[in-house]
């Protein structure tokens, strides 16, 4: 069982968790989880944790796992963003601005970048780069209590560039413009009329891992390939092809002619 917990030291000194890495058996192989666990700052994530979780990504992808969730370990919040008393450092310090903003984009990068499927459970609010953080994962699924706000303008600052594209990927311009202009706050059902998220459900942990067992059903190989395809590879026609000559496409060729289940390749 995979099992793997970052800590988190506070500006007291003190050491918490902040990002369990574990994992679930499913029947086509296991499913990596990283759970947000820091409820007394609402799953804030400081600066010196964002290349942290860039690691658990990695760790995550090295298991093997079929599939990945992100969640949250405490109830009620998914994510309230960047930890606003770090924020503050910004103010003098041009250095630390550039480095919070590589750093938070290394760690959607290396969410974006996984050849597995990426799912956010998102229970509970999900704030500022906590909405980030959702929109680096290839689906979103919200349950009955969560909420959405990206709230830059509300404190006088901006959204990174590649945060904005991938709003306006999902919800069009006038959309994004909308939620980045106005700070408002949408419920789950908003958030799915307007392509924020791809699913709602009563609770998003349930849902997230039932998805997440259905993928992991399927070719591996494939769900690389079909991630690759939907990013705009230039070698998408090379990689239709090539699948027909690939050990998985035997399999399941036999296990359709044998009527059973496939048994794909790590």
């Amino acid at each position: 069982m995979l099992r793997h917990v970052v800590t988190f030291s506070g500006r007291d000194g003190n050491s918490r968790p902040m990002f369990i890495l574990d994992s679930i058996e499913a029947p086509g192989g296991h499913i990596a989880r990283i759970s947000l666990d820091r409820p007394a700052a609402r799953n804030a994530i400081a600066i010196d944790q964002w290349l942290a979780l860039a690691g658990a990504v990695v760790d995550a992808a090295a298991s093997g796992a079929r599939a990945l969730i992100l969640r949250s370990g405490a109830p009620g919040i998914f994510s309230a963003g960047a930890d606003l008393g770090d924020l503050a450092g910004l103010v003098a310090d041009p250095a630390l601005r550039h480095r919070f903003r590589i750093d938070m984009a290394r760690a959607f990068d290396a969410i974006a970048g996984l050849p597995i499927a990426t799912i956010a459970a998102v229970d509970g609010g999900c704030y500022g780069a906590g909405v980030a953080l959702a929109m680096a994962c290839d689906m979103r699924i919200a349950g009955d209590g969560a909420r959405f706000a990206i709230t830059p303008a509300k404190v006088g600052i901006v959204y990174p560039a590649g945060d904005v594209a991938r709003l306006k990927a999902l919800v069009g311009p006038g959309q994004a413009m909308r939620l980045l202009a106005t700070g408002m706050t949408i419920d789950a059902d908003e958030a799915l009329a307007i392509g924020l998220i791809e699913e709602r459900a009563r609770s998003a942990d349930e849902a997230a891992l039932a998805l997440a067992e259905a993928i992991a059903a399927n070719a591996r190989s494939s769900v690389a390939g079909l991630k690759r395809i939907l990013a705009g590879d230039e070698a998408a026609d090379r990689l239709f092809e090539d699948a027909f000559g690939g050990a998985d496409f035997g399999e399941g060729l036999a296990a359709f002619r044998e009527r059973r289940k496939p048994a794909f390749g790590a």
